[in-house]
């Protein structure tokens, strides 16, 4: 009986623990989605995501102002470099990357906002724990919402204000702690022979974080 009652007290006491700030895997793969406030932005993406080299490649459809759009990134944030990459021709273009890597998960500076169950907590393997957090944009440009599960701090949702599109929501899903072909977070063969470097803006995803506001 005391054993069955030290289990319930250590059970109790870890379902008590309080969530903390958290860094999500090193290493995801899975796709999202984003929608915006004002609808005029909505985009469906594959996503790679290495926070040990500072790499991202994004396979993205989506509209934008009611026009539709296809796209294929690859981000190297420590060379300050994004790739547009078209396969059908086998050209590229490379254009700046002016904003810095910023790791998925919780800052230290959050603060925590509740903790709930997504889905039902009636039954075993019927909803899963997660913890919704709160904080102030880089510069104070404005507050963001972020969700992501009490085990292993995978991504669920973000959500933070823009000027240009009010409150935009990122869903995340399907996501796998790895990345199958690790060869796609590199340069395809064809481009380091691209042109420059150019100020030519991109649209879809990373028109919203090509530039520091």
């Amino acid at each position: 009986m005391k054993i069955f009652v030290a289990l319930a007290c250590l059970l109790a006491g870890c379902l008590a623990q309080k969530p903390h700030p958290c860094e999500s895997p090193p290493l995801l793969s899975g796709a999202l989605t984003v929608s915006t406030q004002n609808e005029k932005l909505w985009i469906y993406a594959k996503y790679l995501y290495d926070a040990l080299g500072q790499r991202m490649r994004l396979f993205e459809f989506g509209t934008l102002d009611n026009q539709t759009f296809t796209y294929d990134f690859l981000l190297l944030y420590k060379e300050h470099v994004m790739y547009e990459i078209h396969y059908h021709n086998r050209t590229c273009k490379k254009i700046p990357l002016k904003v810095d890597f910023e790791p998925l998960g919780i800052p230290n500076d959050a603060s925590l906002l509740g903790q709930a169950i997504v889905g039902s907590s009636s039954g075993p393997g019927q909803g899963l724990l997660v913890n919704t957090w709160t904080g102030d944009l880089p510069n104070k440009e404005g507050k963001y919402m972020s969700t992501v599960t009490e085990f292993g701090c995978i991504p669920v949702s973000v959500a933070f204000q823009t000027k240009q599109y009010g409150w935009m929501v990122f869903s995340y899903f399907n996501n796998v702690i790895g990345i199958s072909d690790p060869g796609q977070l590199n340069p395809p063969s064809f481009c380091p022979s691209a042109d420059a470097s150019t100020d030519e803006e991109p649209i879809g995803f990373f028109s919203l974080f090509h530039r520091k506001n």
